[in-house]
């Protein structure tokens, strides 16, 4: 049995004075290490970046982190503080050592308060994975998946459809998610005797968590699965159709429901969670609602004016007129071809560019100076 409850801080590595920026370095360093994706099949891997991503999540939030300071101060974690730390008791009501066993779920303190910091850190105490009731196996809701989407430019200005492949977690094929080896017997968890939790006591009080033996099953099997090594799930790559809505930009999101992990025991399963990253386009930019392109013309086209065709985001062509005399870089509209959002419609910029001939043959060149003779200019 566990001896002491998680300390975020240790978990991550980090001092508990650390910066938002040295915890977020020290997690991306860590999750990239214990990402499942590069230890496939890997239970232990799998069990640290879960304990990585719980602790990234409280300690980068700054109101949940000064909460689980303040707790984290009361001694529960690992001997630190006044209470001296948990030790592992028993503990129902009138059982041995006279500990009262309860959950964090008891703790009225509203939502987002220390009870939810203290569910998170101890699974909420009640059942495996944080179910209430106490009886392992119940159903639970799946965990939201977070992806982050490169999708073009002319995309995300006018919406489309992409298709993404999203690594999830589903039971494994070969065992169906019961952790057995084809063959294999499944007991009763020695360890919780088949509650599926453990009981961590501290004088007069206790808090629950899920069993570290079975995982919170309150069963483990004579032989593990090889396929999955006796946890009882897989990661595979899933396609997800994904419909761009018009107007998107850096950091949009959007939200799929019933998209993400798929839930136990037939629980709901999580939402996808996408935040699209906008390719830059060769051609164009983005200013709010408004895109602007830059278009060349040579000197006679500027001097004398001129029709030029330039692309849209739409994929059309439509003719610009410059007019004589444009100087370097006049900007020009043409109204309505911009991003639609919400009903709005912006425009687009034209930049002109006027380019310089850097060598000329001697019929332009005589031509250049019999102009700048006319015009009283000397060279």
């Amino acid at each position: 049995m566990a001896t002491q409850s998680k300390d975020f801080y240790r978990v991550l590595g980090v001092a508990e004075n650390a910066s938002a920026d040295e915890i977020k370095k020290a997690y991306r360093k860590l999750a990239k290490q214990y990402h499942p994706d590069a230890n496939p099949n890997d239970a232990a891997a799998a069990e640290r970046f879960k304990e990585l991503s719980e602790a990234n999540s409280v300690l980068s939030d700054d109101e949940k982190r000064k909460q689980y300071d303040q707790m984290r101060k009361l001694g529960a974690f690992g001997g630190m503080g006044g209470m001296g730390g948990f030790r592992p008791g028993a503990g129902r009501p009138g059982g041995a050592g006279g500990a009262q066993t309860f959950t964090f779920d008891d703790l009225d303190l509203g939502g987002g308060g220390l009870g939810d910091i203290f569910g998170s850190i101890f699974g909420r105490g009640a059942g495996a994975a944080g179910r209430p009731g106490g009886q392992p196996g119940g159903p639970q809701r799946g965990e939201n998946i977070e992806y982050a989407v490169e999708i073009p430019f002319r995309t995300a200005v006018r919406g489309g459809r992409v298709t993404i492949q999203v690594p999830v977690t589903e039971d494994c094929g070969t065992c169906h998610g019961s952790g057995a080896a084809p063959g294999a017997t499944v007991s009763t968890c020695p360890e919780c005797q088949g509650r599926g939790t453990v009981t961590f006591g501290a004088g007069s009080f206790g808090v629950s968590r899920p069993c570290p033996q079975c995982g919170g099953k309150g069963k483990v099997p004579s032989e593990p699965c090889a396929t999955c090594a006796g946890n009882g799930q897989v990661r595979r790559q899933r396609a997800v159709n994904v419909t761009v809505p018009a107007g998107v930009d850096n950091g949009s999101k959007i939200r799929l429901g019933g998209q993400g992990e798929p839930g136990a025991s037939g629980g709901q399963p999580g939402d996808l969670v996408l935040t699209f990253r906008v390719e830059p386009d060769a051609f164009f930019s983005r200013e709010g609602l408004d895109v602007e392109c830059t278009i060349h013309v040579n000197l006679a086209q500027a001097v004398l004016g001129s029709k030029v065709k330039v692309r849209t985001v739409d994929g059309q062509f439509v003719v610009l007129k410059v007019p004589a005399g444009t100087q370097p870089g006049r900007r020009f509209r043409i109204k309505g071809m911009g991003v639609e959002k919400s009903g709005r419609r912006g425009d687009q910029f034209v930049k002109v560019q006027v380019d310089v001939p850097d060598q000329l043959d001697e019929s332009a060149r005589k031509e250049f100076e019999e102009f700048a003779a006319a015009a009283g200019m000397r060279h």
